[in-house]
This record gives structure tokens, sequence and C-alpha cells, in this order.
């Protein structure tokens, strides 16, 4: 799996399985890090949100592997929509992995966490944002910039308005919920997707459809559910610190039948993702 990649509409080359690192400490994401580059992943996802970024550096540094071989994401904080404050976070984000360039950098956000979904779209703020964005690709501290959370209707409004255009959109994507309309809505404007959670926050695991399918194929319900967001063009980057985990998460030589991908789109939305449902994760509105 670690050799399989999508080319960006850039030409950028990325690996279609990430490491996210969501929820870990400084600590945890440096040895996270660490372990997975150990087995084989050359993707790590994080965030300014995240505040693990430093760790992320330090796993960087430690893994032993060359940095041209590494494709390093993070995400620039949903509150921060001016120029000026989004060209400082990113230097920031830079001195704190102890990086010369960032390979993708995503608003995490349309909106800030505390407004989301809510009336408000900050458009102009989101153009501005991007702007700042493009001129730091332009001065080579970053290799891909891309959009995260944002409605087609957002995408649109960068569109609009864009020099450069997104690369990809990091959306919530699993068996159970599906946006496929925006997917398509993406892919058909060279936009990649990429799923997170895409294990559900481990709601998943204990669908008795699912795992009925799972057992076809001799797989776990997670292996499962991150070959089918492949197979749907996605990229997934499930978080763990667990090596273990890891392992299995990379172990997806097989192929999910037509017909069961077809079921598996069926599944019913879930609903509750247990201590993960708070929405906005960030902005601690429930």
């Amino acid at each position: 799996m670690f050799n399989e990649t999508y080319t960006l509409s850039n030409g950028v080359v990325i690996p279609k399985l990430g490491l996210g690192t969501w929820l870990l400490d400084n600590e945890q994401a440096a040895q996270a890090v660490h372990d997975a580059v150990s087995l084989g992943y050359r993707h790590i996802d994080t965030a300014q949100a995240y505040m693990n970024e430093a760790g992320v550096g330090k796993g960087i540094r430690s893994c032993g592997i060359a940095r041209e071989e590494l494709f390093i994401t993070t995400k620039v904080a949903a509150e921060t929509k001016n120029y000026k404050a989004v060209t400082q976070s990113i230097d920031e984000s830079l001195a704190k992995m102890g990086l010369d360039y960032i390979n993708l950098l995503i608003i995490h956000s349309p909106q800030p966490w505390k407004e989301f979904r809510e009336e408000n779209r900050y458009f102009e703020e989101n153009q501005e944002a991007w702007r700042a964005m493009e001129d730091a690709y332009k001065a080579g501290k970053l290799k891909s910039i891309g959009l995260s959370n944002f409605l087609q209707d957002d995408v649109e409004n960068i569109l609009a308005g864009c020099e450069i255009k997104p690369i990809v959109n990091q959306i919530l994507a699993h068996v159970g919920n599906t946006p496929f309309e925006l997917i398509e809505f993406c892919q058909k404007n060279d936009i990649l997707v990429e799923a997170y959670s895409p294990i559900a926050h481990g709601a998943i695991l204990n669908h008795a459809g699912v795992t009925e399918i799972a057992k076809k194929y001799g797989v776990s319900v997670a292996q499962l559910s991150l070959r089918y967001d492949i197979q749907l063009g996605l990229v997934v980057i499930p978080k763990t610190a667990n090596p273990n985990h890891m392992r299995i998460n990379a172990a997806l030589d097989f192929v999910i039948s037509d017909a069961d991908m077809e079921s598996l789109k069926t599944v019913e939305p879930i609903q509750n993702y247990g201590e993960h449902s708070f929405f906005p994760v960030f902005g601690g509105k429930l």
C-alpha cells in the first residue's frame, strides 16, 4: 500500500495512505511519526489546531528518512482568515516543525469552528486567506495548497477568485457518511478528495452488515473501510498512535467487488459518533 500514490493537478505525488495525528500531543505525535515511518508510511497529516506540529517535526527529524521522501500536511487554523495572519501562521508552522517547506497546506474550515455551518460563510475572508497561501506557494514554502470541510459553494467561491486552483479538499467521508455529490464535484474540478476519520471514529466497527462484508474478504472492518474510500478515489488518513493498528491499516491488498461497494454506499447514515459526536471539534460548541 505504501507505494500507491495519486498525482495532484499540479504534478505533485501524494501517497494514498497517510497517518492522521488528531488528538495526539507532541510527545505522542513524535513517537507516532517515528513508528509510522519505520513501517513504511511517508504521508503525515497534522494541523495548527492539533497543537502537535512541534512533535510531528521531532518525529520527522528522528525517523531516519530523507525529508524529500516525506509528504507533510498541515492546516491553517479555522479562525485565521486574513492575509497577514495566514502568512504569519505559515512561517510559524514551518518553524515549529523545523521544515523548509510544507508539502500541502489546507484551510482547516471555511468558518471559525464556533460558527461552523452557520449563516456567515466567510467568502471574502477565505479568498483573502487563499491569496496568502498562493503567495507562499509561489515563494516555495508550500508545494500544494487546498481546503478542508469546504462545501461545494465554499469551493466555488475559491475557484471564482483564485489564481491557483485548490488541489485537495479534505472532508469527512466513510462508510455510512459519504458525500457523493461533493466528491463528484471536486473530482470533476481536478480536486483530490481526502477522507479524514475514514473509520468513522470507530462507530462503524460493530456494524453487523459491514462486518459480514469484511468477513468475506478476510479483513477487519477498519481495513474494509479504508479500502472503500480508496476505491472511491480518495486519500485516507486514519489516526492512530498504535504501531499494530498502523500495520493493519496498511494491509489493503484486496479489492472490494462492485456489488459490495454498492452495498457499502447504501449503509444507513451514522448518527452517533460516541465521544467524538461533538462538532466542530475545536470550537467547544456542542
